[in-house]
């Protein structure tokens, strides 16, 4: 049973014609009015572990401030983001004129196209503004994980080159600024409002921190949004005509089970594509749907599919709460009417599980993504029947491929949806192959292999772990062992390295979870292979 979308590393059928051992990706479909969120194929089977997602809408030629930009054009008086825990509410128009202002802001702290600047925090309506505001300045977002502790903090500032970093004062029990003081001591002897010089971490220049305070060696987040004048604005426009989509417009870190957190790096193209892609299979296109976003924005399945995926499609994204609250999440779609709820499956268990939840009105939902780990049939059903969400869809992917390269169809039987990971997205092939790098039969397990528009383009600095995840004809390795069925859909039995031999038989983790899922004591298991 799968329903998962692997964070990498941390973690419609094609006419399949062979030809001179060569395989040939052909979109059946005739007419592009198909509806994207119910399949409407010809019921071809497969007999080789290779498929197209088919593509009949052209792909989006935006960058990630175009994509705004035109959005506020369509829908400026629509409602983009709320922010329930902040009491925010944007018009796509509203939006568009704070990143702006935000973006003239970091060119007059002399951020220059092509500079990298982080965003460290929870989720609130300032990461969220950061991310449209880098986009429009021509700069590359870096998504830190809340989580970094000094030593981790300062590797990924330095790996990358971060010149400016946007992060959060507190929140909770973490005091983001002391483990940023740790990370680079030289803040403390930089004056509010000036350029920061560190030996540690020699690019880093800016410090901006989200805080109603002055904050000894940064800027406030609210000071450099009115930083910037005229100058800057008319500065802002001109990148807007000269950025090309295929230019690199997000770098976030794999989690890095083998040696330290790689950069991933993806480009306009790849990103806007797969939220505009993932909206389109969901049905987001055929009305303005309210999607409730509870998972973390520095995650790629909060800021591209679900951020990118509202946006392309003139909808709107909530934000519920600054880190995952089940309680908040319902909250938050009965006050906004939301119609799609994004989780984990752990988080739809933390959801399900609240004593007081048919007290909430979430009639409003009706579709979802469900995606970052298995999911048991029970959860599964749970969800069409206690949350609603009779349309929603599973989803895999990783970091590498923007994130997604599966997912359902709502229109899928309910066994499909949680016994597979989906069809591959639009315009994406998959293979599985063996060892010798060949293609096996359906029904094979092998090594999970992807390709197409969602590819990044590299991990910053680091062209030997490049070569070894992309080929030279661009085939990504994802490391994952999968099987696809003669249907085109897939599954994940294991990672490449996690298999074991027992009597001469292969055997995956994933083999063992599922059959401990069907005790009914056990509610959830993940089994770990150590060396």
């Amino acid at each position: 049973m799968s329903c998962f979308m692997k964070i990498s590393r941390s973690k419609w059928y094609h006419h399949l014609k062979p030809q001179n051992s060569s395989l040939t990706c052909t979109s059946f479909f005739s007419s592009p009015s198909r509806p994207y969120f119910q399949r409407n194929d010809n019921k071809r089977k497969y007999e080789h572990s290779y498929v197209c997602g088919p593509g009949t809408t052209p792909l989006l030629g935006k960058t990630i401030g175009q994509l705004l930009e035109s959005a506020s054009d369509r829908h400026g008086d629509s409602e983009a983001v709320i922010v329930v825990h902040q009491k925010i509410r944007k018009t796509y128009l509203q939006l568009l004129h704070d990143a702006d202002q935000l973006a003239a802001g970091f060119v007059a702290l002399k951020l220059q196209r092509g500079d990298r600047i982080g965003i460290w925090g929870p989720n609130s309506y300032e990461w969220a503004l950061t991310q449209w505001a880098a986009a429009r300045a021509g700069l590359i977002l870096v998504n830190v994980n809340p989580s970094y502790q000094p030593m981790e903090l300062k590797y990924a500032l330095n790996k990358v080159g971060i010149k400016a970093l946007v992060a959060a004062e507190s929140f909770k029990n973490r005091d983001y600024y002391s483990i940023l003081n740790e990370a680079v001591p030289q803040i403390q002897k930089t004056n509010e409002m000036s350029f920061i010089s560190s030996s540690d971490v020699p690019s880093l220049r800016s410090v901006i921190m989200i805080s109603d305070n002055i904050v000894k060696g940064t800027w406030r987040f609210q000071d450099v949004m009115e930083l910037g004048g005229n100058n800057e604005l008319k500065e802002v426009h001109g990148i807007q005509r000269q950025i090309q989509f295929d230019e690199p417009a997000n770098i976030q870190f794999t989690s890095g089970t083998t040696g330290n957190p790689k950069g991933a790096t993806l480009t306009h193209h790849n990103i806007v594509n797969n939220g505009y892609l993932m909206g389109l299979r969901t049905g987001y296109h055929l009305k303005a749907h309210r999607l409730c976003l509870p998972v973390p924005l520095y995650h790629c399945f909060g800021c591209v599919m679900g951020v990118l995926s509202a946006v392309s499609h003139g909808g709107s994204y909530v934000l519920s709460s600054p880190a995952f609250s089940a309680r908040e999440a319902v909250k938050a779609v009965e006050q906004e009417r939301c119609t799609s709820l994004y989780g984990t499956p752990t988080m739809f268990v933390d959801i399900l599980n609240l004593p007081d939840l048919k007290s909430y009105d979430l009639s409003s939902l009706s579709t979802g993504y469900m995606a970052g780990a298995p999911c048991p049939q029970s959860i599964v059903k749970a969800v069409v029947h206690d949350l609603h969400m009779k349309d929603f869809v599973v989803a895999y992917g990783m970091t590498e491929t923007s994130p997604v390269t599966f997912s359902g169809y709502s229109s899928d039987p309910l066994e499909v949806r949680h016994s597979t990971i989906g069809f591959p997205s639009d315009y994406t092939e998959v293979k599985v192959v063996n060892e010798q790098g060949e293609i096996v039969p359906v029904n094979t397990p092998g090594e999970l292999c992807t390709r197409g528009y969602s590819t990044m383009l590299k991990y910053w600095d680091d062209e030997e772990k490049t070569k070894e995840t992309i080929s030279p004809d661009r085939w990504l390795r994802t490391g994952d062992i999968a099987v696809i069925d003669e249907n085109g859909y897939g599954q994940i039995v294991g990672r490449a390295k996690d298999m074991l031999i027992r009597g001469g038989e292969n055997v995956y983790p994933r083999e063992i979870e599922e059959l401990l899922h069907t005790h009914p004591a056990v509610a959830e298991v993940h089994v770990t292979i150590f060396y």
